[in-house]
């Protein structure tokens, strides 16, 4: 990490969620399968609503009632979305943490940033309900100084607008600040930005290689970051 600042650490790293401390498809996938349960579809499973992540609930939802990735043309009957969200929003409310859990080298990461005087954040595309119930359930919400969720501001990654917040929120600068993530939302914002990116290839890109974003640096866990 330290190679991509001049040799010092950074003054703030910003962590996506989903697919980067979290593997939080569990807990997703059986949100997504009792709501398709409710409305009298097929399920969908943990495998497909790995690749279907990534892009905030609402476009989750989207992709689970069309039973496909690419929903750029897809169409839905009036009032079909806004039943089957709520329906979401009920079962995930429900089990947001029980079946998530923390990926290999997370813990010692956090700690071991937060020892050197790193401020911490998390910048998620997920909504801020369900953010603050899955850092409170795994225990890691004491680490960030600045959590921003996918609905606290008017855009989520990738465009770059809660990720200047954040900086703003903890005092540091764009170059200053190093972005981490699992995804190309997060590559895309970061450079959007202006700041260094480390993605981890372990996460959820719609089966895309982290490699192809091109982030600055890869790491195969996040204590490698040490």
């Amino acid at each position: 990490m330290r190679s991509l600042f001049g040799g010092s650490d950074p003054a703030l790293v910003l962590f996506d969620l989903d697919g980067t401390l979290v593997d939080s498809v569990p807990d997703l996938a059986l949100a997504i399968d009792r709501m398709l349960a409710a409305l009298e579809l097929e399920p969908a499973g943990v495998a497909r609503v790995r690749d279907w992540v990534g892009n905030g609930a609402p476009t989750l939802v989207r992709r689970a009632l069309h039973g496909q990735l690419d929903i750029a043309d897809a169409t839905l009957p009036v009032g079909r979305f806004e039943q089957a969200y709520e329906l979401f929003l009920q079962f995930y409310g429900e089990s947001t943490a029980a079946l998530s859990a923390l990926y290999p080298g997370v813990s010692e990461c956090l700690d071991g940033l937060r020892a050197r005087g790193i401020r911490l954040g998390v910048a998620t595309n997920k909504p801020m309900r369900f953010t603050g119930d899955m850092l409170q359930g795994l225990g890691i919400d004491g680490y960030f100084d600045v959590v921003i969720g996918g609905d606290s501001l008017p855009s989520c990654k990738p465009d770059p607008a809660m990720l200047l917040s954040a900086i703003e929120q903890c005092g540091a600068t764009p170059a200053t600040t190093l972005m981490v993530g699992d995804s190309s939302n997060d590559i895309r914002a970061a450079r959007a930005a202006g700041c260094k990116v480390v993605g981890v290839p372990y996460g959820y890109n719609h089966g895309e290689p982290i490699e192809a974003s091109a982030p600055d640096l890869i790491v195969a866990r996040l204590d490698a970051l040490l």
